[in-house]
């Protein structure tokens, strides 16, 4: 039998549930996953090996208009993901209309590729409702599969997991059949801090974060981590390390214990808080946090 194998890229709106349906392709934590907007900020591929096939899963940003440097660069990872897929998957849910982002929905519908428009959260939805935005998307994309999930539970997931298999072009793998991501092992544990910064608090703090990773060693029995969260203002970093250091504390724990499971190796974690005034649109930060090129 032939070997298959491609990038299967993943797109839509914020909070429309991609990341979700990243990881339950994959079947480990890729992706962060919070129920704020715009968690996601990079292009992130998780891969998925058969003896036959290598699919290629990438996660991307929501779709939003760009009010700032590092917004533009976000989408830029969208609009690439547009162009290099085999397959495509347009991630949408039972609560968005078709009209939000026409613009992009246009690009979709003239894609040279298999297009899946996906109908996320149908868990919470009724069989009526269902079926009419089904009709909806199928007038707006005529070409495309239209695929209702629940990507929380697993709800048709292998379903289009195997339509994808067939969808599939014949290829060569891309990347050793053992590993699982394009990522270095850095940037999870600053997906994972950062994904704590965005359960642990409120407003525009999350947004203001960003994670670099300084040192990463590890041994036989413990990897030892140094990290700094980045934010734009003093009042911010107070807020970070909250009173007598406990809420930073408390990112750090559970941001450790992920790590552990995530690497199956004990964690020492180091945190600092440092001010970077209006990092998002400076590029020579945005280098070293690997949004630019």
């Amino acid at each position: 039998m032939n070997h298959k194998s491609g990038f299967v890229n993943i797109i839509g709106n914020p909070n429309v549930g991609k990341s979700t349906l990243m990881n339950a392709f994959v079947g480990e934590k890729m992706s962060i996953i919070t129920s704020k907007a715009q968690t996601t900020r990079h292009r992130i591929m998780g891969i998925v090996n058969g003896e036959d096939f290598q699919i290629v899963f990438s996660d991307t940003p929501g779709i939003i208009q760009p009010k700032y440097k590092l917004q533009e660069s976000m989408m830029r990872f969208v609009g690439t993901a547009l162009a290099d897929a085999d397959i495509l998957l347009y991630v949408t849910d039972i609560y968005e209309t078709s009209e939000k982002n026409e613009e992009y929905i246009e690009k979709v519908k003239n894609s040279e590729v298999p297009v899946i428009i996906v109908i996320n959260k149908i868990d919470l939805s009724n069989q009526e409702e269902l079926e009419g935005l089904v009709e909806k998307w199928k007038e707006l994309v005529p070409k495309a599969e239209i695929m209702p999930i629940s990507a929380i539970k697993k709800l048709n997931v292998n379903f289009i997991f195997n339509r994808i298999l067939e969808l599939l072009p014949e290829s060569p793998a891309f990347y050793p059949k053992d590993q699982m991501t394009d990522k270095p092992e850095r940037f999870f544990v600053s997906e994972f801090i950062r994904e704590k910064i965005f359960l642990n608090y409120k407003k525009e703090i999350p947004y203001s974060c960003e994670v670099e990773v300084e040192e990463f060693k590890e041994d036989d029995h413990i990897i030892r981590i140094k990290s700094v969260i980045y934010v734009e203002r003093d009042s911010q970093k107070g807020i970070i390390i909250g009173d007598k250091g406990m809420a930073i504390k408390k990112v750090g724990t559970e941001a450790r214990l992920d790590m552990e499971k995530f690497f199956d190796k004990k964690v020492f974690l180091e945190m600092f808080v440092k001010v970077s005034k209006d990092w998002k649109n400076k590029i020579t930060d945005l280098k070293r946090f690997g949004y630019y090129q």
